[in-house]
C-alpha cells in the first residue's frame, strides 16, 4: 500500500479566486494525502499559457508572419476552438539581445509568501512543498510562434524561462520547493497534431527536458506533467494507449541527468488494461514516483475501474485528475476533492 503522502498529485490549476483560498480547500480536503500543493494558478495563469500569448503579442520584438496561415486548434471530435495567429521574431532582431518577462517568477514567489505564512498557521500540513508549474519553451513555441525562426524564438525564450527560474530557486527555500515542467505541445508534437514538425524533433525535445532539469538544484523536488490539451474541457486527441507518454518518459529518464521526483500521466475516459500495457516499457529510474490521471468528475465507478486495469501493468502508483481543472465551475471543486479523497482509499 502507498504511503498516505504518495496516494494524490494536483496538476495545477484549481477554479479559485486566489492562492489563499486554493491552499485553504485543498489542505482541508487531501493534505494528509498529497507531498506538494499547487496555488491553484489564478489571475493571469488561469488559462494556462494564453497570458504568454498576449505577453508576445504586445513585445516590441515580435510580430504577426503574414507568410503562416493561422493555427486551428482543434479537439478530438473535430471542434475548432480557435484559429491562432502565428507571430515571429522581427527579422532584425537579434534572439540573444532579446529578453521576455514571463512572470512566473513574481507569481509563484508572491505565492509561496501566503503559503509559508499559511503552512506556519497550521493551515497546511507540514512538510509538504510549495508546487510551481512552469511550461516547456516549447509550449508557446508550438502554438503561437511560426514555424519560421522558431529556433530563433526557441533560444530566447527558454533564456527567459530559465531566468525566472532562477528566480525562484534563489528566492524560495529549497525543502519547501517542487517545480513541475508541464509537457503538453511536446505530447502533441509526437503525436503529429501540428501542421508541420522538424526531422530532429525528438532529439529537441529530449535536450530541452534535459537542460530544464539542468535548471533545477538537486535538493528541489523536480516532476514532469505529460498532457494532450484540453481548452475546452474535451481533449485535443485521443490516445489509444501510454506509448507515446512512455516514449516521452523514457526520454526525459534518459536526457535529464538528476533525480527526477515524479511523473504525471493523462489517461482518457475509456482506458482499459491495454491503454496501460506500454508502461511495461518505461525504463522507470529509481525513485521516480509515478501518478495516473486516471480520475474523472462525477465517475466513481470509472475511476475504480481504471485503477484496477491500470493495477496490472503497475503496480504501485498514486493517482489524480486527467489534467488541472481550473476551467471548470467552481462550485464543483469540493466535489472534485472529494473525489480525490475517496481515489486515496482506493490506494
Amino acid at each position: 500500500m502507498a504511503a498516505p503522502q504518495d496516494r494524490i498529485h494536483l496538476v495545477g490549476s484549481v477554479p479559485l479566486p486566489n492562492a489563499e483560498t486554493v491552499f485553504r480547500e485543498v489542505a482541508a480536503a487531501v493534505g494528509p494525502f498529497i507531498r506538494r500543493i499547487p496555488d491553484g494558478e489564478t489571475g493571469d495563469r488561469t488559462g494556462w499559457i494564453r497570458f504568454q500569448q498576449k505577453m508576445l503579442m504586445e513585445h516590441p520584438a515580435i510580430e504577426l508572419d503574414p507568410t503562416q496561415s493561422p493555427l486551428p486548434v482543434t479537439q478530438s471530435d473535430g471542434t475548432v476552438l480557435r484559429q491562432i495567429q502565428l507571430v515571429r521574431l522581427k527579422p532584425d532582431v537579434d534572439p540573444e539581445e532579446v529578453s521576455f518577462e514571463t512572470g512566473y517568477d513574481r507569481a509563484a514567489i508572491a505565492s509561496y509568501r501566503k503559503f509559508r505564512r499559511m503552512r506556519g498557521a497550521g493551515e497546511i500540513p507540514g512538510g509538504v512543498r510549495f508546487q510551481v508549474a512552469l511550461p516547456t519553451p516549447m509550449a508557446t513555441g508550438l502554438m503561437y510562434v511560426s514555424p519560421v525562426g522558431r529556433a530563433r524564438y526557441l533560444r530566447a525564450y527558454e533564456r527567459a524561462l530559465l531566468r525566472a527560474l532562477g528566480e525562484i530557486v534563489s528566492s524560495i527555500r529549497h525543502p519547501d520547493l517542487s517545480i513541475q515542467f508541464d509537457v503538453c505541445q511536446e505530447v502533441l508534437l509526437f503525436e503529429d497534431y501540428f501542421p508541420t514538425r522538424e526531422p530532429d524533433y525528438r532529439e529537441s525535445a529530449f535536450q530541452q527536458f534535459g537542460r530544464l532539469g539542468a535548471g533545477v538544484p538537486d535538493d528541489v523536488e523536480l516532476g514532469f506533467h505529460l498532457c494532450y490539451g484540453s481548452p475546452g474541457d474535451q481533449p485535443l486527441l485521443k490516445l489509444t494507449d501510454a506509448a507515446v507518454l512512455v516514449e516521452l518518459m523514457n526520454g526525459i529518464a534518459g536526457y535529464v541527468k538528476r533525480p527526477v521526483d515524479f511523473i504525471h500521466i493523462p489517461v482518457p475516459k475509456g482506458a482499459d488494461r491495454s491503454f496501460f500495457e506500454p508502461l511495461r516499457n518505461w525504463r522507470k529510474p529509481a525513485g521516480t514516483r509515478l501518478y495516473l490521471g486516471l480520475l474523472q468528475f462525477k465517475d466513481d465507478a470509472g475511476n475504480q475501474a481504471r485503477v484496477a486495469a491500470a493495477r496490472h501493468v503497475v503496480k504501485d502508483f498514486g493517482v489524480g485528475a486527467e489534467c488541472g481543472f481550473g476551467r471548470t465551475d467552481p462550485k464543483q471543486v469540493p466535489r472534485i476533492l472529494a473525489g480525490h479523497r475517496a481515489a486515496a482509499d482506493l490506494l
